[in-house]
């Protein structure tokens, strides 16, 4: 069967498009680099268990929506008149530094200078999860949409024009289950639907595993039953949120960060317990007895998702603060921050007085690469057609290294002018660069024919190829 990518970007992040990897190469999972603290989490109403994040760009402006809520050490965790959670707003013209404006819009214990967008009900502002939708013919009143509430309450929707003046609209929009993590709402072009995921249970082997599960609507009123997410033969794991979006560079394909959740496991001995304070009195009682990280899931629609690694995606690292439960969870939102940079955050210190938001860095499309050493290895491609004339890839080599590209028909016969030996050595770290052979500037002949790649590699990383 042959696929269609048109001039789709198509960062290789899991094995649609590799038929064969040969000796010599891999497909590796990168890490984001560590960039420092993006937020600290150090008003009163923010507090040690601030948390749910996410991120939207809107044009020139990020924007970021947060849960805050404040330890109060002087009373009981349930008693009344602690601090309830509320919902808090930052923004940024960079990514990088970011400012928490002074709204005026809430009171919080006899005053409203905060950043304080929503200070109930308690069930929407624990769990507010917004999205931009500025599709053409969306109403500019309705720009901004989010769903809050949990299992009681189910999900209900919240509008705004403005991203600061929200409006709950009436009736509940989703019904089950579950709830209790950061539930998300996305667009999805490839499905010509809103998409809501959602915290769901699974039994497996008579334990009750956190799942994702999924609905859809043409309108935010009527939904579709809900689905499991269907992991394939991926061992079951406890993924406490799902933090999954259209990715930005290539909108077809759902990329998302789940923080996964591994309870009865534990790291700190008593001494580094001791160190960080975890049984004091302004830390959070939930520590102990689990740990976190963050791991990558990929989907090109439906409900099967791809966990093509394993591995962690971002771990707790050498601080002993982040060795606790819920550490490590990500914001929903990886966003570009240059031309070459995209922006991740992951909330860390949870529960202590010291939490903050960090950000974190990736290449674009680094998320995973087609790899080889300095001994080379090759990758062929499944056959496909493309529209264009020029095939572009986003690569990086040693010194030493390089990429070289053969194109081949559909039966894996090299075509005249395209061979492996004509292409032109490819050396360097780029994220747009374009292949010639030769005589062969383009492969405008080529479209929409039936055509295989053969990528040889030393020494070198492919993240992603297009045409254009």
């Amino acid at each position: 069967m042959t696929i269609h990518i048109g001039n789709r970007r198509e960062p290789f992040v899991d094995r649609f498009l590799i038929d064969e990897l040969g000796p010599g190469a891999v497909h590796r999972l990168h890490h984001p680099r560590r960039e420092g603290v993006a937020l600290p989490f150090d008003q009163p109403w923010e507090g040690g268990l601030a948390l749910h994040v996410t991120i939207l760009q809107d044009g020139d402006l990020y924007r970021m929506y947060y849960r805050g809520w404040g330890i109060d050490p002087s009373r009981p965790a349930n008693e009344e008149g602690q601090n309830l959670p509320v919902t808090c707003y930052a923004e940024s013209r960079d990514g990088y530094a970011w400012h928490k404006p002074n709204l005026g819009l809430c009171e919080w214990h006899g005053s409203s200078a905060n950043n304080i967008i929503l200070t109930g009900p308690r069930e929407v502002t624990q769990r507010f999860s917004p999205m931009l939708d500025d599709r053409p013919g969306v109403s500019s009143s309705e720009r901004f949409k989010a769903i809050g509430g949990n299992q009681r309450t189910g999900l209900h929707l919240w509008t705004s024009a403005d991203g600061l003046h929200w409006s709950e609209q009436p009736g509940t929009v989703i019904e089950g289950d579950g709830f209790d993590s950061q539930n998300t709402i996305h667009w999805n072009p490839t499905e010509n639907r809103y998409v809501c995921l959602f915290r769901s249970f699974k039994d497996v082997d008579g334990e009750r595993v956190r799942w994702i599960s999924r609905t859809m609507s043409e309108d935010l009123v009527h939904w579709s039953a809900a689905e499991e997410l269907d992991f394939g033969t991926a061992p079951p794991e406890h993924l406490y949120t799902n933090q999954a979006a259209p990715y930005v560079h290539a909108p077809h394909i759902l990329i998302g960060t789940p923080a996964r959740f591994l309870p009865g496991r534990w790291a700190l001995s008593p001494q580094q317990e001791e160190e960080i304070g975890l049984h004091t009195p302004e830390t959070y009682e939930g520590l102990p007895g689990a740990l976190s990280d963050t791991v990558l899931i990929t989907s090109r629609g439906g409900t099967h998702v791809d966990r093509t690694f394993m591995e962690a995606f971002v771990r707790p690292g050498e601080d002993a603060n982040d060795w606790v439960a819920r550490s490590n969870y990500p914001a929903l939102g990886i966003l570009p921050t240059s031309d070459r940079e995209l922006s991740l955050y992951v909330a860390r210190h949870y529960g202590q007085p010291t939490a903050y938001l960090e950000r974190l860095s990736l290449r674009v499309d680094g998320f995973a690469s087609l790899s080889a050493g300095f001994d080379g290895g090759e990758i062929i491609t499944k056959a496909f057609t493309f529209e264009g004339s020029q095939l572009r890839l986003n690569m990086s080599t040693s010194a030493a290294g390089s990429v070289r590209v053969e194109v081949q028909d559909a039966d894996g016969h090299t075509l005249p002018g395209y061979e492996i030996e004509s292409c032109d050595e490819l050396i360097g770290d780029e994220v747009d660069r374009r292949v010639t052979w030769g005589e062969h500037r383009d492969v405008a002949s080529l479209a929409g024919k039936p055509v295989r790649l053969r990528f040889q590699l030393r020494d070198a990383d492919l993240f992603a190829l297009q045409f254009d």
